[in-house]
């Protein structure tokens, strides 16, 4: 009631919820202690403990739980949906009044395969994956990636949470997804076939599959589910980078539209943009996609015991998490990693303005776990990093209307890809307007200057030290947004894994063999935490082969596996296996064949003609080696060389795939004939003139 007298209908509502959970409860303890639980067979398969569905219900009705069957189906259908109390044997059911089988979710075996009369493994569901599957003569096709410099971080650094705002309907429903305010652990009983510490991509794929094959699994997440990539990383950046090239599209590239035939009355400036509404539409998709990587689902949908908290070891086979202790047969490691800032004065203080920002206006001073969570568009912003974070993202805020500097050191961007194909990027982005500056030897500062800007943002001065003609140069930007992108650390820190026995190093993660396996054979690692390949779908499939090696005997090796990646600027550039310093330093001779866009006639109509094909292959051979694309959807066209080398497909065999005309994936189709045609030697040539002389 209220103060004055009226009925408060929330608190009764809320009340009203708990009197019936309360209820439920009470029956779910019934209905466990009444229902007969035994081995049960269905032709050729046997299914260990479970009841039947229909013997369920008589149950509950003679026992007075329930009046009448419907209701009994009802009930249920409750306690197996709202607590998740138990499953039909095979998830392919809900729960019905017939003779289906069904087992309480926390016991362990699901069922027994009928060929092997063992358990089912990941091999009877899944692919093999890519270790197994193509032989690259003993070598790895594995290219060195730069290493971002991380001395000037203590090795004690600790990521305490990520940061999500404003809190709208979108960003609301994401939490209630991926951290559940009124989140309920379940009691840890027994040992757990396998315990996954860390729920974003490697997390979660090493629990749902575990969790597939019948193993009995708990998950532990202190932050959020879905990771990086979900909550501020590939999901939400390729949002904006989708908005920015409809920006440019009709904004930015006039001279296009102009030459297709096509004006917009007014010209450029007659396109205004919405900036608060494009980050709306990043939140509303990424709330919509959350509900795949969210505990409901991996609790109901698949079976695994959710833990939301910090997990710590304090033993070799033992986790604590919100004061329980979960023991343990194996465990996988899966923390992901996260931006560090740079050492430069001020920095650190602003940027927690920025995630505190109270009532006053807050400095955008951001890394990707804050950059969207942005409302107004910035005036100036300055990039630290030339990495792919940073050029993705200086690029669409550019075509956006902010004016963006890059910053870096080492007088280049992307310093993973060939200086040609670098330069293209940066060249298209000066186009576009974004300055760089790459000669930075100091940061020296930033500090507020007291001025707010037009859009509410409070101005900042951003100082520099440049090495210019061979002077060093201080240089003052005045801007209101600062992102930083100089790099990511493992997430190892404040998990005492010396009780596990688990080495590893603050700066460079965690110690694995290349089974992923860590110091503690009992305990495996995937994912950013012990990779330096810090991509989600390798994320992915390491924690595919760490299920396997883990709960199955696999032999999955990391160093096996091929790893293509992508930048998705525009152009992209995209890349699988190893570039031609990786083979200069292996000392492995290799021929490179190139096709260029300009001579490809889909490229041509969509006036897309910037970049090529280049596909390196054995000195002796047509074996593909790597391969790098850029150009206009260079991210697609990357798996058809991936899938090339996967299988042991020459790039001679390519040239005799045909492909639809006219599309630009045509290239690597003709990046093969150009090798077929270093076949014809002079005596080839004079033995197929004859053959036609023959004939005629």
């Amino acid at each position: 009631m209220t103060q004055n007298g009226q009925r408060n209908t929330k608190d009764d509502t809320l009340d009203d919820d708990n009197n019936n959970k309360d209820l439920l409860q009470q029956i779910a303890s019934s209905f466990r202690s009444g229902v007969e639980v035994k081995d049960r067979k269905y032709r050729l398969m046997t299914f260990k403990q479970c009841f039947i569905g229909s013997d369920a219900v008589d149950f509950m009705v003679s026992n007075g739980i329930a009046s009448n069957r419907e209701e009994a189906i009802k009930l249920g259908q409750s306690l197996m949906t709202e607590l998740s109390l138990f499953e039909h044997v095979t998830r392919d059911h809900p729960f019905a009044d017939d003779h289906l089988f069904y087992h309480f979710i926390d016991r362990g075996d699901v069922s027994i395969n009928p060929v092997t009369k063992e358990k089912f493994q990941w091999s009877d569901y899944l692919d093999p994956s890519s270790s197994t599957s193509y032989s690259s003569g003993g070598m790895s096709l594995q290219p060195t990636l730069p290493v971002p410099n991380m001395e000037y971080v203590s090795p004690n650094d600790v990521h305490v949470a990520s940061h999500i705002w404003p809190l709208d309907d979108h960003n609301l429903q994401l939490l209630d997804h991926v951290h559940p305010t009124g989140w309920k652990d379940p009691t840890s009983q027994n040992k757990y076939d396998l315990v996954v510490i860390g729920g974003g991509p490697a997390g979660l794929v090493t629990a749902a599959g575990a969790a597939g094959v019948g193993a009995r699994v708990a998950l532990i997440e202190a932050n959020f589910l879905g990771g990086d990539c979900l909550n501020m990383g590939c999901v939400p950046s390729k949002s904006l980078i989708h908005a920015a090239k409809l920006a440019h599209t009709v904004k930015g590239n006039q001279a296009a539209l102009a030459d297709a035939g096509i004006t917009i009355q007014g010209g450029a400036d007659s396109v205004s943009i919405d900036f608060a509404k494009i980050m709306e539409r990043i939140r509303r998709i990424r709330a919509g996609i959350s509900h795949h990587d969210s505990a409901e689902r991996f609790t109901k949908e698949l079976g695994v015991e959710v833990f939301m908290g910090r997990g710590t070891f304090v033993g070799n086979s033992s986790v604590m998490v919100n004061g329980q202790t979960l023991k343990f047969n194996k465990a996988v490691i899966a923390t992901g990693g996260y931006p560090s800032l740079l050492p430069m004065p001020g920095l650190k203080e602003l940027h927690q303005m920025n995630t505190n920002p109270g009532n006053k206006p807050r400095p955008y001073v951001m890394t990707n776990e804050t950059f969207f969570n942005m409302t107004e568009q910035p005036q100036h912003l300055v990039v630290c990093g030339p990495g792919v974070i940073g050029v993705e993202m200086a690029q669409s805020m550019q075509r956006l209307g902010t004016k963006v500097t890059v910053l870096g050191r080492s007088g280049r961007i992307l310093p993973k890809e060939d200086d040609d194909h670098a330069k293209t990027i940066q060249d298209q982005l000066e186009q576009d307007g974004v300055e760089f500056r790459l000669s930075v030897t100091e940061y020296v500062g930033v500090v507020l200057t007291g001025n707010i800007l037009d859009n509410g943002h409070p101005e900042m001065s951003f100082k520099i030290q440049e090495q210019t003609d061979g002077k060093k140069v201080y240089t003052e930007l005045l801007v209101d947004a600062v992102l930083v992108a100089t790099g990511r650390r493992p997430n190892v820190n404040g998990m005492e894994l010396e009780k596990a026995g688990v080495e590893y190093d603050g700066r460079a993660g965690i110690v694995v063999n290349d089974k992923l396996q860590t110091t503690n054979q009992n305990i495996y690692s995937a994912g950013d935490c012990c990779s330096q390949y810090k991509f989600t779908h390798a994320a992915d499939f390491m924690a595919r082969a760490v299920v396997r090696n883990a709960l199955f005997f696999g032999k999955e090796r990391m160093s096996q596996m091929l790893i293509p990646y992508a930048t998705f600027t525009d152009p992209e550039i995209a890349s699988v296996g190893l570039y031609g310093k990786d083979l200069d330093a292996k000392v492995v001779p290799f021929r490179t064949f190139e096709k260029h866009f300009k001579d490809n006639d889909r490229a041509i109509c969509d006036g897309e003609t910037e970049g090529m094909v280049r596909i390196r292959v054995d000195a002796k051979s047509d074996k593909i080696l790597g391969a790098t694309i850029i150009g206009k959807n260079a991210g697609n066209m990357i798996s058809e060389i991936t899938l090339a080398m996967q299988s042991g497909t020459g790039l001679g065999t390519l040239a005799s795939v045909i492909h639809p005309y006219p599309t630009t994936a045509e290239a690597i189709r003709q990046a093969g004939d150009l090798f077929n045609r270093t076949k014809l030697t002079p005596a080839t040539k004079s033995i197929l003139r004859g053959l036609i002389k023959v004939q005629r």
